[in-house]
C-alpha cells in the first residue's frame, strides 16, 4: 500500500473535524425536533460520556492503524481526536455539575466522595485536562522528552473511563456495551505492550 503524503492527510483534516462534530450536530438537530427522549438531561449526559469514550478509543487506535496500514502521516490526526475526546468529556462533566449539582461545590465534592464511579470519572477528567493543556507544540518544547512520558497517561485515562462506565452500569446489571468498549481498549493496550516488549527484546537478540 502506498503511503499517503502529509499534504493528503492534512487535506482530510476538515472531514475528520466534521466527523468529530457529528454528535454535537446530532444533539442540536434532535433538540430542534424536540426528540431528545423523555429525559433530555439523562440522554445528553450519557451520550456525551459515550462519545468521550469513542473519541478516546479512536485516539488510541491511530498508532496501531498507522503501523498496520503503513500510513505514518495518520499521526497528524491524533491530537485532534484527543481534543475531541476532551471536548465531549468536558460536556459530560458540565452536564453533571450543572444539571445534577447546580454548580454547588459542597454537594459536588460530597457526590465525588460517596460514589466511586463519580470519583474515577473525575480522576479521568482531571488527567485528561492536563493532557489537553499540554498538547500544544509550545508545551512539547518545554517538556522535551518528558512530554511523551506525561501523555502516556492516556492509557490510565482509558482504564479509568472503562471503570467509570462499568460501575455506572453495575446498578442495572447491564454490561454488554461496557464489555465491547473494554475489549477494544484491551486490544489497543495489548498491542502497545507487545510493541514495547519486542522493542526491549530486540537488542538482547542481536547481542546473543
Amino acid at each position: 500500500m502506498t503511503s499517503l503524503s502529509v499534504k493528503t492527510i492534512d487535506r482530510a483534516k476538515p472531514l475528520v473535524f466534521l466527523a468529530g462534530l457529528y454528535p454535537l450536530i446530532r444533539w442540536v438537530v434532535l433538540g430542534y425536533q424536540n426528540a431528545l427522549t423523555a429525559n433530555p438531561v439523562e440522554f445528553l449526559t450519557r451520550s456525551s460520556g459515550t462519545w468521550t469514550l469513542v473519541c478516546l478509543l479512536v485516539t488510541l487506535s491511530i498508532s496501531p492503524l498507522r503501523q498496520w496500514l503503513k500510513q505514518p502521516a495518520l499521526l497528524r490526526w491524533r491530537r485532534m481526536c484527543g481534543l475531541f475526546a476532551f471536548f465531549y468529556a468536558t460536556l459530560h462533566a458540565l452536564s453533571w455539575a450543572w444539571w445534577d449539582q447546580s454548580f454547588e461545590l459542597i454537594p459536588m465534592l460530597s457526590d465525588v466522595w460517596k460514589r466511586p464511579f463519580i470519583l474515577v470519572g473525575a480522576a479521568a477528567f482531571l488527567t485528561m485536562s492536563l493532557l489537553a493543556i499540554t498538547s500544544t507544540h509550545g508545551w512539547m518544547r518545554r517538556l522535551g522528552r518528558h512530554w511523551q512520558q506525561l501523555h502516556r497517561l492516556i492509557y490510565l485515562i482509558g482504564v479509568l473511563a472503562i471503570l467509570h462506565y462499568w460501575w455506572h452500569k453495575e446498578g442495572k446489571n447491564d454490561f454488554d456495551t461496557v464489555l465491547i468498549y473494554a475489549a477494544v481498549l484491551a486490544v489497543l493496550l495489548a498491542w502497545r505492550v507487545r510493541r514495547a516488549w519486542l522493542k526491549h527484546a530486540s537488542p538482547s537478540r542481536h547481542a546473543s
